[in-house]
C-alpha cells in the first residue's frame, strides 16, 4: 500500500537531497541521472524546488514520473520539464541513463506560468516523447547531450552556449509537445515576438515606447494595448522590466563592478544606475547583489 503524501509533507530542495542554502555556484547544474538515483535505490521521492526549473532527458531505461497524484510512464527518448513549486518524484529501472539539468528559474528568458504561449507551457510539468525520425526531436536530444558535454568542460563561451542550448531545447520541446507547430500564432503573439526581438537589439540604447511602435508600424497607443493584453503590463513597464532583469542578471552572474555594468547597460552614469536599482529593488546595487548571492 502506497503512502499518501500531503502538500505540507513534500520537502523543498534546491537539488534533490540538498536543503535550502546548499545550492550550486552556477545558474545551471547538470549531472547524469544515475549519479543520484543509484544512491537512492533508483527512486527519487516526492519533493519540489522553490527557485529551480528542471529538464530531465531519458536516453535509456524506463520508469514512472509522479506529479502530485498523477503518474506518467517514462520511456526512452523522453524529455520531462518540471517548473518551480511542483511536487515531483521518479522511479527508474536500473538501466536508466540520461541527464538532469537544473536551472535557476529567474535565468530563463520566458517566465514559467507567464501569459505567453511558452510561459503557459513552462508553467506545468510536461512529459514529451521524442520521435527520432522528426528532425526537431532529434535536434532536441542532440542539443541536450551537447549541453551536458559543455557543462562538463570549462571552455570559453560556456555560459553563452549553455544559455542558448536551454532556450533552443525549451522552445522546440514545447513545439513538439503541442503537435509539431506549437499552435497557430495570433497577431498579438506575433507582435510580442517582434517587440521582444527589438528590445533585445536596442535595450542598451534606452529607446522610448514611441521608437518601438514606429519600428513595428503601429501607434504607441496600439502597442501599449497589445502588450497589456498579452502580458498584463504596459509597454513602458515591459521595457523597464526587461532592463531591470538584465541588470539583475549582470549583478548576480558576472563579476563586473557596478560602474562596468552601468556602462554595459547604457546608463548615463553609475549614480543613475544606482537610483534605478534602488527604486525597483529597495536596495543599492551592491547591497542587492550581496543579498542575492547570499541566497544562492
Amino acid at each position: 500500500m502506497e503512502e499518501t503524501i500531503t502538500p505540507r509533507d513534500v520537502p523543498t530542495y534546491e537539488l534533490y537531497g540538498e536543503q535550502a542554502g546548499q545550492v550550486p555556484g552556477l545558474w545551471l547544474h547538470c549531472e547524469g541521472i544515475p549519479s543520484r538515483s543509484r544512491l537512492h535505490h533508483w527512486e527519487i521521492r516526492a519533493h519540489q524546488h522553490e527557485r529551480f526549473f528542471q529538464i530531465l532527458y531519458f536516453q535509456t531505461g524506463s520508469g514512472d514520473a509522479v506529479f502530485g497524484d498523477e503518474r506518467l510512464r517514462i520511456e526512452p527518448d523522453t524529455v520531462i520539464t518540471v517548473p518551480p513549486g511542483v511536487s515531483h518524484g521518479f522511479r527508474f529501472s536500473r538501466d536508466t541513463d540520461g541527464l538532469v539539468i537544473t536551472i535557476l528559474a529567474s535565468r530563463l528568458k520566458t517566465v514559467p506560468g507567464g501569459r505567453s504561449p511558452l510561459g503557459g507551457w513552462l508553467g506545468e510539468p510536461r512529459v514529451t516523447r521524442l520521435d527520432r525520425a522528426d528532425p526537431d526531436a532529434a535536434y532536441v536530444g542532440e542539443t541536450l547531450l551537447r549541453l551536458g558535454r559543455e557543462y562538463a568542460g570549462n571552455r570559453n563561451g560556456r555560459n553563452d552556449l549553455l544559455d542558448a542550448y536551454v532556450t533552443q531545447t525549451l522552445q522546440l520541446t514545447a513545439r513538439l509537445s503541442q503537435g509539431g507547430d506549437g499552435g497557430t500564432t495570433d497577431d498579438g503573439s506575433r507582435r510580442m515576438e517582434q517587440l521582444d526581438a527589438l528590445i533585445n537589439r536596442h535595450l542598451r540604447a534606452h529607446r522610448p515606447v514611441s521608437f518601438y511602435a514606429a519600428e513595428l508600424g503601429i501607434s504607441p497607443t496600439h502597442l501599449n494595448r497589445v502588450v497589456k493584453a498579452m502580458s498584463g503590463q504596459g509597454a513602458h513597464q515591459r521595457l523597464t522590466a526587461r532592463l531591470l532583469d538584465e541588470a539583475r542578471r549582470e549583478l548576480v552572474f558576472t563579476f563586473g563592478t557596478v560602474q562596468e555594468i552601468s556602462d554595459r547597460l547604457g546608463f548615463a552614469d553609475p549614480a543613475y544606475f544606482s537610483r534605478f536599482i534602488l527604486k525597483h529593488t529597495g536596495s543599492t546595487p551592491r547591497v542587492w547583489r550581496e543579498a542575492e548571492r547570499a541566497k544562492l
